[in-house]
């Protein structure tokens, strides 16, 4: 995963890590170890930085190098992303094991995230899109904006 664009967004608008940590509600260290790859950003999180910045989930994750603005705030729901989730699944015709160990979990983990029991890990939503070429921007629902 790319942490580079992290610490691109925050400069761009002018901030340190100390004021993003604050606007965060997190240490500045535990901040600055996401930005170096040293841990990656939960997805609350992560949501949370896109919704201060207002770029999407798919810029700050580096899926797309098109800056991609959010219209309103990013509001998650295990449930729905879940749903998206299987939604997948189903139509690339693989099992949850099957899918599971395309991006290296358990099938215990997926059905968690299928039925909405627990929020997709960062890692795992980033391996998800790369590998079936899917937009995070849209297993979370969110509508967006190209900035030119």
């Amino acid at each position: 995963m790319n942490c580079e664009r992290l610490v691109f967004i925050r400069e761009a608008l002018d901030l340190n890590q100390r004021t993003m940590a604050l606007l965060l509600h997190v240490s500045k260290s535990n901040y600055a170890r996401w930005e170096t790859g040293e841990s990656i950003i939960p997805l609350k999180h992560l949501i949370h930085f896109c919704n201060i910045t207002n770029y999407s989930l798919d810029y700050a994750l580096a899926l797309t190098s098109i800056k991609k603005k959010i219209q309103e705030p990013i509001q998650y729901d295990c449930i729905s992303i879940g749903n998206k989730i299987k939604t997948l699944r189903i139509r690339k015709r693989l099992t949850q094991k099957a899918f599971a160990k395309s991006i290296n979990t358990t099938q215990s983990v997926i059905s968690d995230y299928e039925n909405g029991l627990t929020l997709i890990q960062t890692a795992f939503l980033y391996d998800i899109c790369q590998k079936y070429k899917i937009s995070a921007d849209y297993l979370l629902k969110i509508e967006v904006l190209e900035v030119v």
